[in-house]
């Protein structure tokens, strides 16, 4: 390939990729327009705004409180499930113990209950 070729080939590649840009670059005049008429930082925001602004901040409110509920829910279920455990194994406990202790002359301790 002579230098020629290359010089007129990579000018070729050139010029479409700038046609390319060109598409990229520049924007639609009413999208122009638009970004024209946007306020600017000092501005004063319109109803509009704040109202948009205001329902994000409530619906990230109620996100953030639905999540610390659901955490609180969870956790007072482990505790009840961890309690149940336990009141199980001491239950048990206690049932193993009249059994060891019972001697087998009176009745065992759930028939000889006192009701009043």
């Amino acid at each position: 390939m002579t230098w020629r070729q290359a010089l007129l080939l990579s000018c070729f590649s050139a010029v479409v990729l700038l046609s390319n840009a060109k598409q990229k670059i520049f924007m639609q005049e009413s999208d122009a327009s638009n970004f024209l008429k946007r306020r600017s930082k000092r501005s004063p925001k319109s109803r509009d705004e704040v109202n948009a602004e205001n329902r994000q901040k409530l619906r990230a409110d109620e996100l953030q409180r639905e999540y610390y509920e659901e955490q609180r829910n969870e956790f007072e279920n482990f505790v009840e499930e961890q309690n149940d455990e336990q009141e199980e194994r001491s239950r048990e406990a206690v049932e193993q113990w009249r059994q060891w202790h019972y001697d087998g002359l009176h009745p065992s301790y759930l028939y000889n209950r006192h009701h009043i």
